[in-house]
């Protein structure tokens, strides 16, 4: 046992620590969020989610298992309570497990490199030894700063930077009072091979890779479907973004789906697809300059219309097991951003940010909301948690049940 009251401390928007409890309780939110199921009773069909435990991977998870009844593999790469508390994807994946089996859905949880071919290996022998040796769907949510190569031993880095000239942006800090500032940062351009590296980071080399290599080992099923989550965003955003070094990355994902597309229609009859999806707050865009000021716009500008990971993942995952249509742009592309680029929204969020300055952006933006939602990445700001109160922080990472044992509806 290893209990102690544990206080949001944090630099910037990175938290040094996580609430195991406040993990929990936001992980029953996310499933209870979730519409009834669609499948027919019976086995669901069985999926892999890479990068299961956060943003966005974590709504396709949580989303794949409520409303799909999905079975299968979550990979994701967390760290485990030491001296600090666990990492919050540690926390959620614990609550994650402990939901699905409660409602019989035979979920594996493994922790570690996905760019690496050792966890490739170990899913293609759980796919073959625990479901059956088939895999209907893979839903690939990767953002990491560094990959290394399986072939060649080297490690690339990614970097988040504009292309050709500086970039000047407004960003939102809070000072350590908690008061809102809106300051301007300027972000030096690429150099060097920094676009190669990112691409080589972000793209979709390593997507590819898992299909190759669970299509060798002949474990995709018949029809058998994948889809790479991306964003384009703003206008607003695009120089740092869509037309920076991760914009290059996201171009190659977008590339690779079509290819991958065209390879599995030939193969199992499967497809790929990415799917673009909008605004949120996750530990990764906070990262970006002058995304968080976009983010409290955006909610500023749209209040509680705006639609959660879990409602866009919702909606994908009704797509691709074909409860509604499957609805592609001329790329090729799932999109389930036109709420937040529609025209009407982004001309709104765009006069406001042209007079959000530290005077006027209280009035502008939710920060209220804005606030919370980082907060609640690291298990914060969650209704119905007593921060005041011990919370022990020493939680195992998920055992799977033996199969024969699984709790059922």
């Amino acid at each position: 046992m290893s209990e102690r009251v544990i206080a949001p401390k944090s630099r910037g928007f990175l938290f040094l620590d996580s609430h195991p409890d406040g993990c929990r309780q936001l992980v029953d939110e996310m499933w209870q969020a979730v519409p009834a199921p669609v499948t027919a009773e019976g086995e669901g069909p069985v999926a892999l989610v890479i990068g299961s435990s956060a943003g966005y991977g974590l709504a396709a998870t949580i989303a794949g298992l409520a409303r799909v009844g999905i079975r299968g593999i979550g990979v994701c790469f967390e760290k485990a309570p030491g001296r600090r508390t666990g990492t919050a994807g540690w926390y959620r994946t614990a609550a994650t497990a402990r939901l699905a089996q409660q409602h019989g859905r035979d979920i594996v949880f493994l922790n570690g490199d996905a760019f690496g071919d050792a966890m490739k290996e170990q899913v293609a022998d759980l796919l073959a030894e625990r479901f059956g040796g088939r895999l209907d769907f893979l839903i690939y949510s990767v953002a990491a700063p560094r990959r290394t190569d399986p072939d060649t031993g080297d490690v690339y880095a990614s970097v988040l930077k504009p292309v050709s000239s500086p970039y000047t942006t407004k960003t939102l800090v809070f000072d350590a009072d908690g008061a809102p500032e809106v300051k301007e940062v300027t972000t030096a351009p690429a150099e060097g091979d920094d676009i190669e590296q990112t691409v080589a980071v972000m793209g979709g080399t390593d997507w590819e890779r898992w299909i190759t290599f669970l299509a060798d080992r002949s474990l995709l099923a018949d029809g058998f479907t994948t889809a790479a989550l991306s964003y384009i965003g703003s206008p607003l955003t695009a120089a740092i973004y869509r037309q920076g070094t991760i914009g290059a990355a996201k171009a190659h994902l977008e590339a690779t789906a079509r290819t991958l597309d065209e390879r599995l229609g030939k193969t199992v009859g499967g497809r790929a697809v990415t799917s673009v999806n909008a605004a949120a707050v996750t530990q990764s865009s906070t990262a970006i300059p002058g995304i968080a000021l976009y983010t409290g716009l955006l909610r500023g500008v749209l209040g509680d219309t705006m639609v959660n990971p879990v409602g866009q993942l919702v909606e994908l995952w009704d797509q691709l097991t074909g409860a509604r249509p499957l609805d592609l742009d001329d790329e090729g592309r799932v999109r389930l951003d036109t709420w937040e680029l529609a025209p009407a929204v982004q001309d709104a969020v765009a006069a406001r940010w042209s007079t959000a300055t530290s005077d006027t952006i209280t009035e502008l933006a939710d920060l209220d909301w804005f606030s919370d939602e980082v907060h609640r990445l690291y298990g914060f700001s969650v209704p119905g948690v007593d921060y005041t109160a011990p919370a022990e922080t020493d939680v195992p990472w998920p055992v799977p049940t033996a199969l024969d044992t699984r709790v059922c509806d």
